[in-house]
């Protein structure tokens, strides 16, 4: 066994040992403690449990690597991530926990005093929900696979079996407690290799700093930014510091798909049901950006720092020159052991035996190219979510810090996973169960459904981190869109909007998720019926002809579909009760502030 296993394991059988004595030791003994703690967290610990919630593998593994290769592009997600919370601070968290339901389904059931409502809620929030949870139960198999010496499969099921025991024995109340300690570990994780690396290349210990500060790795005297610009540009890549994905009103809605997708996503909704009062909800939410910005404000400097890293390693002399590329024989101990996982793939083109890495795409670097006798990139797979992972092998730095980075993206994983999954079970069990099909349920009964729910969504969401569907690889985006265009518009009307009714509620949801459903499946030309495919090209499949908005920006324009077709609806039907109206008032007004106004 190698010194980074031995580490690998120490630290995070260490962590997994703390996650469940948490576990053990806050059990959940009622349906409240199950499924919101009890509501007596204090909104500071809630806030940083938040952030545990929210921070999954995409926003530690990937969403550096997205800035990594997407530049200025990748901003989109720092923005409309924590944008959403911005949202969920000002907009939905006070109303909510002042409503004190146990989940969002329930909060929609009764605001639009219907069952029908309730269950096309619990259809949404699983779509979501199970969507997203695909992308850390394959984050959990990955960092198992390629630190821990074991196989893809097996790393999956141990991660299942972890999440198992606390999420099941604790419910809402252990998941609260092992979230808050996985985010120490998460952040601490992040941030040490971060500080590292920004002492090397800029001799600044604060990542955010160093990021516009001084290259100090020759004597050009450029700042960070400036070398990146310049090594990148020099291979035929797109100046980093101005680089954007698609057009601007693509990253428009980008950004706004995952503002709003971010505030309709159950699982960090119902985090702000878990306080003692109504204020302590908007607390938590703010608590909640301080925590989650420790993270958000390092990953643009993890994100340049490691692309420079990484071009630094192959180009490592003048474009062009015998000695301006890698020699593949001569590939350093981190390559080797990337390549082993199928997410870092070279093939000798034009059998120099040298690694050419540049962008064979740009037709003004195609001379250049031929000049040199380079036959195309001969990187074909550098894939984004191994910047986080490999760059501290890539910086050289020691094996413990290595094993720490580990531990943090099991940690954001898990955390996540554990989230999505309370949501998924209690929905089944508190929402469809008790209040639809079973109202007379007793509480023990609930709280044992609730329980062995909880075991058919971990199995679930095994069986498809082992088996992930075709579209897998964009499903953190997939289930923002969902979330935006289902569960958004009908909790802002349900809040906002006394004359929403329930008929317009159900069509609007109904509306916005087959919206972004459609355009999402059809972008590759394929519909998907009964096991079989065929091709729709008439609808002009596989381009983005909405606009040039990606499939992953629509989930905006899905909640837009929702909120026309809710309105219109409840505008042609009848409205809501009397007492529902009244209801609305109440949640929405403050004690003390006078009579509600508006519509």
């Amino acid at each position: 066994m190698t010194e980074l296993e031995l580490w690998s394991y120490g630290v995070v059988g260490a962590t997994f040992a703390l996650y469940i004595g948490i576990a053990v030791w806050a059990r959940a003994s009622t349906t409240s403690e199950f499924y919101v703690a009890g509501g007596g967290i204090h909104p500071i610990a809630n806030g940083m449990a938040t952030a545990a919630d929210w921070m999954s593998a995409a926003s530690f593994i990937s969403m550096a690597g997205m800035i990594a290769f997407g530049g200025y592009g990748g901003s989109v997600f720092l923005m409309g991530w924590t944008g959403g919370y911005v949202l969920l601070a000002l907009l939905l968290a006070p109303y909510l926990r002042k409503f004190g339901k146990f989940t969002v389904p329930e909060f929609i059931g009764d605001r639009y005093y219907s069952k029908s409502a309730r269950v096309v809620a619990v259809i949404c929030l699983i779509l979501a929900s199970v969507t997203y949870v695909i992308g850390q139960m394959t984050g959990v198999g990955v960092a198992f696979s390629r630190f821990l010496g074991v196989s893809y499969e097996m790393g999956i099921l141990v991660g299942m079996g972890i999440v198992a025991v606390y999420a099941i024995l604790g419910g809402m109340k252990g998941i609260t407690y092992t979230q808050i300690a996985q985010y120490i570990v998460l952040i601490v994780a992040y941030t040490v290799p971060a500080v590292f690396i920004a002492l090397t290349l800029t001799g600044v210990a604060i990542p955010q700093i160093g990021l516009g500060g001084t290259y100090i790795g020759d004597d050009s005297g450029l700042s960070l930014l400036a070398k990146l610009d310049q090594v990148v540009t020099d291979l035929g890549f797109k100046e980093y510091t101005t680089q954007v994905m698609g057009s601007s009103l693509n990253m428009f809605v980008y950004t706004l798909s995952l503002m709003i997708g971010t505030a309709g996503l159950p699982h960090v909704i119902i985090r702000f049901f878990t306080v003692p009062k109504v204020k302590d909800a908007r607390y938590s939410a703010g608590w909640a950006l301080v925590f989650i910005a420790l993270l958000y404000t390092t990953a643009p400097a993890v994100g340049a720092m490691a692309r420079l890293n990484l071009m630094d390693t192959i180009q490592i002399g003048p474009v062009g020159s015998e000695t301006g590329n890698l020699v593949y024989d001569e590939r350093p101990e981190w390559f080797k052991r990337w390549e082993t996982t199928g997410l870092l793939k070279f093939e000798d083109k034009n059998n120099d035996g040298r690694i050419q890495y540049y962008n064979d795409a740009n037709p003004d670097f195609a001379s250049k190219a031929e000049e040199f006798g380079w036959k195309g990139n001969e990187m074909v797979t550098v894939n984004n979510d191994i910047m986080v992972l490999a760059n501290p092998e890539i910086a050289n730095l020691p094996a413990w810090v290595i094993a720490l980075v580990v531990a943090g993206g099991l940690a954001a994983a898990l955390s996540t996973a554990a989230g999505l999954l309370l949501a998924i079970s209690s929905s089944i069990s508190h929402d469809l169960l008790k209040g639809v099909m079973m109202p007379k349920i007793s509480e023990k009964s609930e709280l044992m459904a609730g329980r062995l729910a909880m075991i058919g969504a971990i199995v679930l969401a095994g069986y498809l981190g082992l088996n992930p569907p075709g579209f897998a690889a964009g499903t953190v985006a997939i289930a923002f869109g969902l979330a935006a265009s289902s569960i958004f518009p009908a909790i802002m009307l349900g809040i906002f909007s006394k004359r929403t009714n329930n008929i317009g509620a159900i069509v609007g949801m109904i509306t916005g998720v087959t919206v972004t459903l459609l355009y999402v499946f059809q972008h590759k030309g394929i519909f998907f019926v009964k096991g079989t495919e065929f091709l729709m090209p008439e609808l002009g499949m596989g381009a983005n002809w909405f606009f040039g908005i990606t499939p992953e920006a629509f989930g905006a324009i899905g909640a837009l579909a929702n909120f026309v077709a809710a309105i219109l609806v409840s505008t042609l039907t009848a409205p809501p009760p009397e007492h529902i109206q009244h209801l609305v008032e109440d949640v929405r007004i403050p004690r003390g502030a006078g009579v509600a106004t508006g519509h």
